[in-house]
């Protein structure tokens, strides 16, 4: 698998805080659901780089509390990019699933 964040490395990764790895996924999320209008490639590698955050985050040993709410939003999101959206997600709902997580990132520095 090729890396997405060249410069990223788990370690890197797992310097963060939850919400600042989530926040960073999130980011990744709201430039797939932007570009989804425009450029389907771009939105593609925006999905999948948010994917590959997932997995540094699912691999984050510090999370393994949070292990099943990580994975299924990566199924979810892999249905929605990907798949048949059977969760019926919608570019709204991962907004307001992301947002709060930006937030918590930005006042807990």
């Amino acid at each position: 698998m090729t890396l997405l964040h060249q410069q990223l490395t788990a370690e890197h990764w797992q310097e963060l805080s939850f919400f600042e790895q989530m926040a960073n996924i999130g980011s990744e999320v709201g430039r797939a659901i932007n570009w989804s209008a425009k450029d389907h490639e771009r939105s593609l590698k925006a999905a999948e780089r948010a994917l590959e955050l997932l997995d540094l985050t699912l691999a984050d040993q510090r999370h393994k509390t949070r292990f099943k709410e990580i994975a299924r939003t990566r199924e979810a999101l892999v249905d929605y990019f990907w798949g048949k959206n059977e969760y019926s997600s919608s570019a709204k709902q991962w907004n307001s699933y992301f947002y709060p997580f930006n937030y918590a990132a930005r006042i807990n520095r």
